[in-house]
This record gives C-alpha cells, sequence and structure tokens, in this order.
C-alpha cells in the first residue's frame, strides 16, 4: 500500500479510502468485519462512514458495525485513521424534531457523543460536515469544532459536497478565529464526472485541503458497465445512475470507447478508473464501497496499476475534463 499526507496536515494515510456504506443495508456485519481485517491486511489505514448509513431506520447502524469491530481489539482503533460524518437527521423517520441535523452547536455536539458512543471510540480522526449548512454561521460551527478538539473527541474536520467558496468561506473564517480549518473535502470526482476540477479542486489545493473522491466508478458506470449488461452480471452497473447515463447515446457510446481502449491495454475498468483519479492533482485517494471481499481486492490492485501517459491522453480524449475556471466559461 502507499500512503500519503491528508492535505497539508502531518496526518499520513493509505491513497485508498474504505468507504462502508454497504455495510449494514447490504453487507451483513460478519461479512463487514471480514472486509475491515482484509483492508487493514492490505495496509488500507483510512476508514470513512456517517452517522446516518444504515439508512431509514437502521440510521446509525454502520457505525455500530465499525464499533463492533473495533471492540475485537487487537489493535484495530489504533491502526484506523477513522472518518465520519455529521449533518443529517438523525431522528426516526426524518420526524423534523428541531436540532438534529444540519450544524448547529448543539446538533453538532448532539451527534458526535452520539457516532462516540456507537463506535465505540474515545475519539474521532476526521469529522467531516456531510453537506453545507447555509442557515448556520461559520464562527458557531468553528466554536462548536475548536470546543471538541480541545475536549479531545475530535482531531480535524472535513467537507463534503462543499463548493470552492464554501471551502474558501470556511477556511478564512476558521483563520479569522486561529482555527486549523478543513484539512480534507469529500466530492464527486471520477473520468466521468470532472466538473470538481473547475474550482472544488483547485479551492482544495490553494486551501491545502486532501481531496477525496467518492463514487470514483460514477455509481459502477466507470466498473465494465456494458461488459456486465451483455453478460447479464452486475446488477449495480446496470441499475440506478449507471443505468440512466446509459439511456443516453453519446455517454453509452464514451463507455464503449472505455471499455475498448482498456481492453486493448489489457486493463480492468474498474482498477484503471481509481488509478486515474490517482494521478490526479491534490487527489488523497478514493472511497471504495465494497461490497464483498474481492471488490476490496481489486480496489486494492489499483493503487499500484501505472498508467503510461498515451493512455491518459487517450482517456482525456474520451473524458474531457471541463477545464480550469474562468476560462471554462470566460475568456
Amino acid at each position: 500500500m502507499k500512503y500519503t499526507q491528508l492535505g497539508r496536515t502531518g496526518l499520513k494515510v493509505s491513497r485508498l479510502v474504505l468507504g462502508t456504506m454497504n455495510f449494514g443495508p447490504l453487507t451483513d456485519e460478519a461479512d463487514s468485519h471480514s472486509i475491515m481485517d482484509a483492508a487493514l491486511d492490505a495496509g488500507v489505514n483510512f476508514f470513512d462512514t456517517a452517522n446516518v448509513y444504515g439508512w431509514g431506520e437502521n440510521k446509525g447502524r454502520t457505525e455500530e458495525i465499525l464499533g463492533s469491530w473495533f471492540a475485537k481489539g487487537g489493535d484495530r482503533r489504533d491502526k484506523v485513521v477513522l472518518a465520519t460524518k455529521v449533518y443529517g437527521d438523525m431522528t426516526a423517520e426524518n420526524n423534523g424534531w428541531p436540532n438534529h441535523d444540519r450544524l448547529s452547536a448543539l446538533s453538532i455536539r448532539r451527534a458526535v457523543d452520539a457516532s462516540l458512543r456507537r463506535l465505540r471510540t474515545d475519539h474521532i480522526d476526521l469529522y467531516q460536515f456531510h453537506h453545507v449548512d447555509r442557515n448556520t454561521p461559520w464562527d458557531e460551527i468553528w466554536q462548536a469544532m475548536d470546543v471538541l478538539v480541545a475536549q479531545g473527541k475530535i482531531l480535524y474536520a472535513g467537507s463534503s459536497n462543499f463548493a470552492g467558496w464554501h471551502i474558501a468561506g470556511a477556511n478564512e473564517a476558521a483563520a479569522r478565529r486561529g482555527s486549523l480549518g478543513l484539512v480534507s473535502e469529500q466530492c464527486l470526482y471520477n473520468l466521468a464526472e470532472r466538473r470538481a476540477e473547475m474550482e472544488v479542486v483547485p479551492a482544495a489545493e490553494h486551501y491545502g485541503l486532501g481531496v477525496i473522491p467518492w463514487s470514483p466508478l460514477h455509481g459502477g458506470l466507470l466498473g465494465g458497465a456494458l461488459r456486465k449488461e451483455r453478460e447479464g452480471g452486475g446488477t449495480r452497473s446496470t441499475g440506478g445512475r449507471s443505468a440512466d447515463a446509459l439511456a443516453d447515446a453519446r455517454t453509452r457510446e464514451r463507455i464503449q470507447a472505455y471499455e475498448d481502449l482498456l481492453d486493448k491495454h489489457g486493463l480492468a475498468p474498474g482498477e484503471a478508473a481509481l488509478a486515474w483519479l490517482l494521478t490526479r492533482p491534490g487527489v488523497t485517494g478514493p472511497i471504495v464501497g465494497p461490497r464483498v471481499r474481492e471488490q476490496l481486492d481489486s480496489a486494492v490492485r489499483a493503487v499500484e496499476l501505472e498508467l503510461a501517459d498515451e493512455l491518459l491522453t487517450q482517456l482525456d480524449d474520451i473524458f474531457p475534463g471541463p477545464g480550469a475556471s474562468p476560462e471554462a466559461f470566460a475568456w
């Protein structure tokens, strides 16, 4: 496994992030534990979750599965850089009871204590805002986070799904307080969805945030979707976001060209898509959410995969990026 610093911090993390969103809804507790053990064995030390994972009436279940795994001991907790998220409504059936969602100081305080109980740990290494809260001022948010750092409940703060100007506003407000501010941004970023390159990635680089792409295979679209469609397998790759995208003739043509190109080079599409992200400026590591052990093994192989310059150029030809801002939309 390869490692890098998380943004401008001294924290060393693996170039692959284990996403746990499937733990509970799609992968049972025993198999989830096996995948986490395998991830550690492979050198993956960066685990990502969120308080709402488990979804619906099972919100919090994923954190509980991580907690029961940590409770097995064997230095599991000490070896893991643990990231979770705050923002979502954690009340039963999203009943909208006040102060149980978003980023008020009260909501943050309640959410972190609940996550710590479910995770069976005394601290969270990276506490991430799952979404921007347009109703809470940054001074209030940073005051709450500074208290958590002082209490030893969290070490670093990160964001997810922020625009570039949200990152700027958050870190300028933190600087005025003398706080560390955001050290990472989780965003939707992959070969087929490169809008983050316009402003989010440049803002992250400017402020020293590590970029952590989620959905690196774009819902299975970049994981050999057309081949699986022909073979009658890969239900995830032929449903949801992938199915909607493949209904568009132009997208289907691009995915066919992508799969043909990688067949020519003898590369697995999913592994190449992950390896491409690892070549991108500012990227710490993509989040992979394996449902089974084989998917984790494939992702680990991608870390060692070196893509030739010629292949990178050809991938850019198939999936051109938006270009830098403001040149992408102005002179």
